[in-house]
């Protein structure tokens, strides 16, 4: 972040700022504009897409911005953006094919969309800043193929709870010792939640109720865990994580775990429920050199094996900026290391009657579990990012894990055309 300031404040002197796309425009959007707009000296929120440009013209007005323009073609984007008049559009390829964009941002929290976005952005040679890790979870390493093929940067954010571990993660691995355990608070856990059950806290806040959902029936702690995984090559103990519920705080949850374990396992993903500070992130390492432990002790982090490191809190969109600087700076948050490690598996919130079909992310029918790939590959498991839209063959019971047998996938979508394309790539 430091040398990520200094290159924003000799780009605002130079008058030649980072020029910012963004795809979405709901409450997660709008902080973001207000973020670019407000304060951050060196770049400019250029041009939005959203389904409804009247949500994007509202985003731009949340900041503060006014003159904007609407565009239907990528020609037109570009002309507005180099005549520096904000536009919005939406057809999101306007934004992803226009030159005069660097990076584009997409903080929609759908997969085939997001997909399909990322996709064309790339192609076409900009740099992608996913707020979206059901789209990272899904297809993220075969995003990160093409993206390196074609030069560009396609990276996760700052200030989202995966972003804050890796940044965690290389702060603690740059300083000798060896990360074991990646994880993250909650304050609840409940897998059969549901939109109705959290339609009064989604009101309260102004958020998408079934984005709430997600993040209170696990599906989406499972995904940002295993990209997590996926940007480190530590994997789950078991299917769904520990998860443990530990009310205390984090430094003394490191009894929890087992050093020799978890070195075993070759480092694992987890989180805690009720563990203070909340909402936060950790990571637990161990160091072998007993004069550094002798060290870490006299700095109070203990007598080891384990050492608790952490952040309180995760700023969502007031950390945006920093990773789209990073990622035309040729620095990724966080991206796979080569193939998927940890997916999320569909498995079933109630009851579903065959011909069911099935819902979205923070839906009614389905939760999402982190597997190992390989667990995932092997069983031909439900991508939990491929479920919506699938049609059940048969009936099955309330926390059985769904497979490929089970369902039938409807036709044309990007995102299975990329997931046939990455188990191709990484002989999955």
């Amino acid at each position: 972040m430091i040398i990520v300031d200094r290159e924003l404040e000799t780009r605002e002197a130079e008058g030649r700022p980072i020029r910012v796309g963004m795809v979405g425009a709901g409450f997660m959007g709008q902080g973001v504009a207000n973020q670019i707009v407000g304060s951050t000296p060196g770049m400019e929120l250029v041009a939005i897409s959203n389904r409804h440009p009247d949500r994007a013209e509202a985003a731009f007005a949340y900041a503060g911005v006014d003159g904007v323009v609407r565009a239907d073609t990528a020609a037109q984007v570009r002309s507005a953006v180099e005549a520096g008049r904000p536009v919005v559009t939406d057809d999101p390829t306007a934004l992803t094919r226009s030159e005069p964009i660097d990076v584009i941002i997409e903080v929609t929290g759908a997969v085939e969309f997001g997909a399909a976005v990322s996709l064309d952005a790339i192609e076409h040679g900009s740099h992608v800043v996913l707020m979206n890790a059901e789209v990272d979870g899904t297809v993220g390493p075969i995003l990160k193929s093409r993206a390196d093929a074609a030069g560009v940067i396609v990276s996760g954010c700052d200030g989202d709870q995966p972003g804050v571990q890796m940044n965690l993660y290389r702060f603690v691995r740059g300083l000798g010792l060896e990360p074991v355990v990646c994880g993250n608070i909650k304050g609840l856990h409940d897998p059969y939640r549901n939109p109705t059950t959290q339609e009064g806290f989604a009101a309260q806040w102004g958020q998408n109720v079934n984005m709430v959902t997600s993040f209170a029936d696990g599906t989406k702690i499972s995904f940002e865990q295993a990209i997590v995984a996926n940007a480190t090559g530590f994997t789950v103990p078991q299917r769904g994580m520990w998860g443990r519920d530990f009310d205390g705080f984090v430094d003394d949850a490191t009894a929890l775990y087992d050093v020799a374990e978890l070195r075993a396992m070759g480092g694992i993903v987890d989180y805690l429920v009720r563990t203070r500070p909340s909402p936060g992130v950790f990571v637990f390492a161990t160091h072998d050199d007993p004069r550094q432990q002798h060290y870490l002790n006299l700095y109070k982090l203990g007598e080891g094996p384990l050492y608790s490191f952490y952040a309180p809190y995760h700023l969502c969109h007031f950390e945006v900026p920093t990773s789209l600087a990073r990622a035309v700076m040729g620095d990724a948050v966080l991206s796979p290391l080569a193939g998927p490690v940890v997916e999320v598996v569909a498995t079933a919130k109630v009851d579903l009657a065959a011909g069911t079909i099935l819902d979205g992310l923070g839906g009614y029918h389905t939760y999402g579990l982190a597997e190992r790939a390989d667990v995932t590959a092997a069983e031909r498991l439900l991508p939990m990012g491929v479920a919506e839209g699938c049609r059940l063959r048969r009936a099955v019971g309330r926390d059985a894990v769904l497979g490929y047998d089970d369902v039938e996938v409807p036709q044309g979508r990007v995102v299975d055309r990329l997931r046939a394309e990455q188990v191709t790539k990484f002989a999955m």
